[in-house]
Parts: structure tokens; C-alpha cells; sequence
């Protein structure tokens, strides 16, 4: 039996797509990428839509690279994919749309490639003429299609005359993306490698983190301040408590009570709950254990954040980061590390690099540890602050907190650095006494929690930190610890999410990174 060149190219293109959306599925993207990724393809679809009056010249191509540069290949395939599609719901459906749904996704895969290949970090120029190549070979592919469906002797011949007469088509949208990304393509890949940062070091994005934060930094005013009960301590004992109620019967955490556990929430839970002192004395190991949780999960972790993040989490719960599931992390961890001393050229990824190999044991003078904050420190900012990526970038508090805390540790304490950058801490306090995510924001529990951990690093009182009679910033978290012990995000939001209530925690408990085991209970 013959098969026809038809049957046999949408057979290949229909296991393409299925491959790329099993791809994306079996990644387990949060509910933040999902939204994030919904929103680039509608973007995408959208641009498409808008310039549909200018033929073949339109945004989508660059939204889709870019989309892949900077999140990776599974979520460009998707944007790719699903604006194809659902740009076709005005355009008109046909067999082009495989093609294109195909075709597309294969641009957000190739600018995951050239993501890889230039460590995210691409000028406007050659990104722009990425974008360009990026519509060539997009028209290539809509050529062959049409090669492949609508003649019928499919010679080469055929092929050509087709690709000459789509070659003005091609260049325009060729040119078109050139230009479109000259104009944002630099300002759209800072604010996704932003989201970025987020998704793979802070995990902000459910109920359970938050009240383990909290929990941290209560705790270490209970610490710093042994003395009779005091609502500090009531505080701390009752986020302890709540964030030790949500573990599930699989000895993890997830982002909310009773929501699927994920190594993402159980590692800042175990960290919330070590700060707490709940580490127990003897560290079970079964399926119902956070050990036993952790050590299933250390073997899986691959990013560098996820690296970064279990070897914090070991270490906290007394275990050894070299050791546990069968793999040495430590080692892993360092086949991230680039030439320049950064761990993938983001300041918290660096920062978090320096205080997982500082917690697993490696002195400040270690060439990693040392290169590292060296790197961390040129990307200061002229207000004290720091970026998520390089120096320019917008400061922001969590990020400042985070290169602060892993100066500290790499032995630069009382740097000048360190000085301004606790200034620029300082100076973004607002009136209710808690910091916000970005300077002149509202206050979160979050970005308090990171502040207060770094004001403790650099041996600074967080309890003389105000502004006229304001709260401190340990006042502002207890504000917000509720009756059940659970966190709130902020004084306006409802939501107490796990990874809220575990910084919480760290913060209360005075206990900056790299945490360690304290006591046991």
C-alpha cells in the first residue's frame, strides 16, 4: 500500500505537536506559568490580528521567540502553538493551521536554543536578526506546506517556483521582525526573564510558602530574646504550628492546604519549619517524612534554581546535599556556574548559588563562592539596590535581599556594598513598616520577610528599623499572622499561601540563608 506524501507529512506534523504539548504537560508548569503562557499566546494571536491589513508583517514571530529565549522551549512551543491557532479563529481554519500551529511552535523551540547557547543574554541587534532568520525559515515551512498539500507531483521544480513567488511575502515578514524587535524585543525579554527569576528562585505563587517566611522571621526574634511569652512569640508558635499542619500524607507541601505536594513548597516549608525548630531529633526517612519527601526529589533536580533551592532544604532539615537520592548536588550545582563567576547571569540565581555552596560547606575564600559574590557586587545599582539580572536593571527589594545575604556569607559583611545596599533597604520602608516588591508599592509579607533576613545578615536590628512611629518590620509580619497561624500575602489580600507563611517564618525567626539546623523538636 502506497502512502500519499499528504497522509504521511500531517502524520509527522500531528506527532510533532503531540510531542511539544506532552512536553509542556509532563513539565507541570505552575498556575503562574499557565497564566503567563495564556497571555503571551493571546498576545501573540493578537498581533497577528492587528496588523492583518499589512501583509505577512506582524509581531507573532518575535513574541514566540522571544517567548522561548527567555521561559524556555516547552512554553515558546505552546505560545507558538496556541496563537497559531487562535489567531486562526479569525483568520479562518484550514490544513494550513497544523502547519503554522507546527511552525510557530518550532520558532519558540529555537529561541529556547539560542536562549541556551548565549546564556539569555543577547544585544538588541543580533536578537533582532534572530527574529528575522526566525520569519525566513517560518516561510520556508508555510512554503513546503503548500508544496506538500495543494500540488500534486511534488518536484522540486514545484517547490521552487513556489518559494519565488512567497520570497516578497517572506522578506516582509522577515524585515517586519527585525523591526518590531528592534523597537521591544530587549525591554519584552527583561520582563520575562523576570517572571522567570520568580518562578524558578522565589516560588512565589500559592497559600502554603508564605507563612513559612514568616514563621523564620518571628522565630528569630524569639531566639534573639528568650523571655517570657510575649505575642512575638504567641506569633511565631502559631505559624509554626499551621505550617506544620499543612504537610500532606506524602511528608511534602504544596502551595496550599491540601493541595498536591511539589519538592518547590517543601523546600521552603522545610526551611520555614528547621528556622522554627521543628526539625525533629531522629530524621525518619519514609514515605511520610519531609526527609523522605526530599530525598525522592533531590535526584529530579536539574534547573539551577531547583538545584539551588534542595540544598538549601537538605541542609536546613540535616541532610547532606552530596549524598541524599543518589545524586551530589554540589557537583551539580557547579556545572551551572559560568565563566564570569554567575550562576545563569542573574543576580538572585547567583545569590542563591553562592548560599547553597556556603550551606553545603564551602568557606568564603572558595573560588565558586568568592567569584560569585565578586560578580554580585558589580551589578550594583546607583541606588544601592539590585536588579533580577545585571546592573541597570530596576531594583528591586527581594533581589537586594537576596545579593545581601549572600555577601554576607561570602564573608563581605561590611563592605560597602553590602552598606548601601541595606540603605537602599532601609530608605523603600513604608509607613505601615512592612517592604514592598518594588520601590513605592504596597507592602507584602514576602519582600518584608527577605528584608528583615537581610538586615540580621548584615547585623543590622531589625527591631530599630522604622520610619517616624511606624511598625518595625517584624510588627508588619505579625500584623498579618492570623488566628490558625497562616500568613496573609498582605494587609489587602485574603490569600495564606504555604510558601508565605514558611519566609514569614525564616524572617521572625531571625534566621538569614543559608539556614541550618537551630535545635530540635
Amino acid at each position: 500500500m502506497t502512502i500519499s506524501p499528504e497522509l504521511a507529512s500531517y502524520a509527522l506534523l500531528a506527532l510533532a505537536l503531540a510531542a511539544g504539548f506532552g512536553w509542556y504537560e509532563r513539565s507541570h508548569p505552575s498556575s503562574k506559568v499557565l497564566a503567563l503562557v495564556a497571555t503571551l499566546a493571546a498576545l501573540a494571536a493578537l498581533g497577528r490580528v492587528a496588523f492583518a491589513p499589512l501583509p505577512n508583517v506582524k509581531p507573532t514571530t518575535d513574541i514566540v521567540l522571544l517567548s522561548g529565549f527567555a521561559l524556555g522551549g516547552a512554553p515558546g512551543f505552546v505560545v507558538g502553538a496556541v496563537g497559531a491557532l487562535a489567531s486562526n479563529v479569525f483568520f479562518g481554519q484550514g490544513p494550513w493551521t497544523p502547519w503554522q500551529m507546527g511552525a510557530w511552535g518550532l520558532v519558540g523551540v529555537a529561541g529556547a536554543a539560542l536562549g541556551a547557547a548565549t546564556g539569555r543574554r543577547l544585544g538588541r541587534v543580533p536578537l533582532a536578526l534572530a527574529c528575522g532568520a526566525a520569519g525566513l525559515a517560518y516561510g520556508a515551512i508555510l512554503d513546503f506546506s503548500t508544496w506538500v498539500t495543494f500540488t500534486g507531483e511534488h518536484t522540486l521544480g514545484q517547490y521552487l517556483a513556489i518559494s519565488g513567488a512567497a520570497l516578497p511575502f517572506n522578506l516582509a515578514h522577515a524585515i517586519g521582525n527585525v523591526v518590531f524587535c528592534l523597537a521591544f524585543g530587549p525591554a519584552v525579554v527583561r520582563a520575562l526573564l523576570r517572571f522567570r527569576a520568580r518562578f524558578e528562585v522565589r516560588w512565589q505563587a500559592a497559600p502554603l510558602g508564605a507563612t513559612a517566611c514568616v514563621l523564620v522571621a518571628l522565630l528569630a526574634v524569639a531566639v534573639a530574646r528568650p523571655a517570657p511569652a510575649t505575642a512575638a512569640d504567641r506569633a511565631t508558635a502559631r505559624a509554626a504550628a499551621y505550617l506544620a499542619r499543612a504537610q500532606n500524607a506524602d511528608g511534602g507541601f504544596g502551595p496550599a492546604r491540601q493541595a498536591r505536594s511539589t519538592p518547590l513548597y517543601t523546600g521552603w516549608a522545610a526551611m520555614g519549619l528547621s528556622a522554627a525548630g521543628r526539625r525533629p531529633v531522629r530524621i525518619p526517612r519514609d514515605r511520610t517524612s519531609v526527609a523522605g519527601y526530599l530525598t525522592r526529589s533531590a535526584a529530579d533536580a536539574r534547573r539551577t534554581g531547583d538545584v539551588e533551592r534542595t540544598i538549601l532544604a537538605l541542609v536546613a532539615w540535616g541532610l547532606s546535599p552530596r549524598r541524599t537520592g543518589g545524586a551530589d548536588l554540589i557537583v551539580r550545582l557547579r556545572t551551572h556556574d559560568r565563566r564570569d563567576g554567575s550562576f545563569g547571569g542573574l543576580v538572585n540565581l547567583t545569590a542563591f548559588g553562592v548560599l547553597a555552596l556556603r550551606a553545603a560547606g564551602d568557606p568564603p575564600s572558595g573560588r565558586t563562592v568568592r567569584r560569585g559574590a565578586a560578580w554580585i557586587a558589580r551589578q550594583q545599582n546607583g541606588d544601592g539596590g539590585f536588579g533580577f539580572s545585571r546592573r541597570g536593571a530596576p531594583s528591586g527589594i527581594d533581589d537586594t535581599a537576596a545579593a545581601v545575604q549572600a555577601l554576607a556569607a561570602a564573608g563581605r559583611r561590611r563592605s560597602g556594598v553590602v552598606r548601601r545596599a541595606v540603605a537602599f533597604l532601609v530608605h523603600n520602608q513604608n509607613r505601615d513598616g512592612g517592604l514592598p516588591l518594588t520601590p513605592r508599592a504596597g507592602s507584602n509579607a514576602q519582600s518584608t520577610a527577605w528584608a528583615v533576613q537581610a538586615l540580621v545578615a548584615a547585623g543590622r536590628n531589625p527591631d530599630r528599623v522604622r520610619r517616624g512611629r511606624s511598625r518595625t518590620p517584624l510588627g508588619y509580619l505579625r500584623t498579618l499572622v492570623g488566628p490558625d497561624g497562616a500568613v496573609r500575602y498582605s494587609r489587602t489580600s485574603r490569600q495564606t499561601p504555604v510558601w508565605v507563611t514558611a519566609q514569614a517564618l525564616t524572617a521572625l525567626a531571625r534566621r538569614p540563608f543559608p539556614i541550618r539546623p537551630r535545635r530540635t523538636r
